[in-house]
């Protein structure tokens, strides 16, 4: 299973420091977090991005992300599409296959049918802007209780109805907890249609008292990762993890030492890389 670090774990640090960090604590990927990306566009380009990531010897995995794509004004919907536009053309430069999108939130008086249409037609026609690029979408569900997509469960629902290759999932081990996603929603899956995995831990807190801030690196708190493990083992999954930790604290840290923290838990709590005891994971 490959590694990626996530820029949100090291929020306060520049793209070209996320890149030199991943590098040097041995991740084979990176999600490149669409702020960063577009600060250090403003004075390089994507070839000078992509001699970095090489010569890092890291690779490019997701640009994260384009938020509340969902229940938008038509004006800031058109925005949404010229992002998605312009980030599919940078990601298609730089190899990178995929893009994150977040569901919009969650409108008073809103059906489940509704957000199920609404979500469909969206992913439907961002899709046909990255898909020329050969660039596929990641849908991201958020747990918290504004979310318009709560869960994996309504996730997966929006998503094959969706029907396109180019169109999967996100599972984020802080907003399946927060959330309530079922262990069942993972089963049902195709491992294919799991295009992107966050793992971070959280504080032993009520579920409703739970922010980003309070996420943690992998085996220090209480969400279930190593029973989301098994359960990605018994549909197959083991293409890749993602650290994503939004802690403030985190940020004001050396970010070469937490990548090298951030990748060192991961691989224990999962049993991977020198903690794995067999197999691909």
């Amino acid at each position: 299973m490959k590694i990626a670090l996530n820029g949100a774990t090291t929020m306060h640090a520049d793209l070209e420091t996320d890149v030199r960090a991943a590098g040097q604590a041995g991740y084979d990927l990176v999600e490149i977090w669409a702020s960063k990306l577009r600060t250090y566009l403003s004075t390089h380009s994507a070839s000078d991005l992509k001699a970095l990531l090489t010569e890092n010897n890291v690779e490019p995995y997701s640009i994260n992300s384009i938020e509340h794509i969902t229940f938008r004004t038509s004006e800031d919907y058109e925005s949404i599409k010229a992002q998605c536009g312009e980030l599919s053309e940078i990601a298609s430069e730089l190899a990178c296959p995929y893009i994150v999108v977040v569901p919009g939130k969650l409108p008073e008086r809103t059906t489940k049918e509704q957000i199920i249409d609404e979500s469909v037609r969206v992913l439907n026609e961002l899709a046909e802007i990255a898909e020329p690029y050969g660039i596929s979408l990641a849908f991201e569900f958020l747990g918290q209780t504004d979310c318009s997509v709560q869960t994996l469960d309504l996730c997966n629902e929006i998503v094959e109805k969706v029907d396109r290759k180019s169109v999967g999932n996100v599972i984020d081990t802080f907003h399946f907890y927060a959330g309530n996603s079922t262990f069942e929603a993972i089963d049902s899956m195709k491992p294919e249609k799991l295009f992107i995995f966050h793992i971070n831990d959280a504080e032993n807190m009520p579920k409703e008292q739970l922010t980003d801030a309070h996420r943690l690196y992998p085996g220090e708190g209480i969400l279930p990762i190593r029973e989301i493990k098994e359960h990605f083992d018994k549909i197959g999954y083991d293409r890749m993890v993602s650290v994503e930790i939004f802690r403030p604290e985190y940020w004001s840290d050396d970010p070469f030492e937490v990548a090298r923290k951030a990748k060192a838990a991961t691989e224990e709590v999962l049993g991977i890389g020198k903690h794995a005891a067999g197999g691909s994971w």
